[in-house]
């Protein structure tokens, strides 16, 4: 019976590696690359090389730490390459209370990597200890353009996010529903930059190219199967 049972659990996980595995054919197939391999930290550094130990592979996630421990050194990790036109997408969960973002178009002439880049932003909208602004709650644009509809999962579970930019287009994605939609560079977007916290940072959303950033912010996040497709 023993056998039996073992034999059966071996199958179904046999099966589900399969699936797995076609699951990143298919895609790989259809352009799409992966962004992180879940065992090592190759292909992302640290803004601007500052020293950090608060970015660890775990489980197969990339993962943050937070402020668990006040000695630790923290940073925001970037990807070594750069990127024009694009579509990437992955999947993150955020523990209670927590703040973070995905971050595009980054450069590292400035002293952090929001004066540069646009942020999708990582929150747990429900559990955050101070009250959130509309453009500040998960999947917006950070400061600019606040989520048209409500999307996210609790603090704990895992979302899907996808971000599209073509041509100045932008596109953010949560759990299938597209949240956010604006264009980079035209004059609706220049009127709020120049009326909004952006005002004084000339950089911001300005580089046609750039890293992709995750946002240490003290707070514990995981993301897994990221992805990214070029034109």
């Amino acid at each position: 019976m023993k056998n039996r049972l073992a034999r059966r659990i071996l199958v179904l996980v046999f099966a589900g590696c399969i699936s797995f595995l076609f699951s990143d054919a298919q895609k790989l197939a259809k352009g799409w690359k992966p962004l992180f391999n879940g065992v090592s930290l190759k292909g992302w550094k640290t803004y601007q090389g500052k020293p950090a130990d608060s970015w660890l592979v775990k489980d197969g996630t990339l993962y943050n730490k937070g402020n668990k421990d006040p000695k630790t050194l923290h940073a925001d990790l970037i990807t070594e390459k750069q990127f024009g036109d694009f579509e990437v997408a992955f999947d993150w969960k955020i523990a209670p209370g927590a703040n973070s973002g995905f971050l595009y178009m980054v450069t590292e002439e400035f002293a952090a990597s929001y004066h540069s880049g646009p942020e999708y932003q990582l929150i747990d909208d429900k559990g955050y200890p101070a009250k959130l602004e509309e453009w500040q709650k998960t999947g917006a644009n950070y400061a600019m353009e606040p989520p048209m509809v409500d999307a996210t999962k609790p603090a704990g579970e895992w979302n899907h996010t996808v971000i599209k930019k073509s041509k100045g287009h932008i596109e953010h994605w949560l759990n299938g529903k597209k949240v956010v939609a604006y264009d980079l560079w035209s004059e609706k977007w220049k009127e709020q930059k120049a009326a909004g916290k952006w005002k004084d940072t000339p950089g911001y959303g300005m580089s046609e190219r750039g890293h992709f950033a995750i946002q240490d912010h003290g707070g514990e996040v995981w993301i897994r199967n990221m992805v990214v497709k070029e034109p």
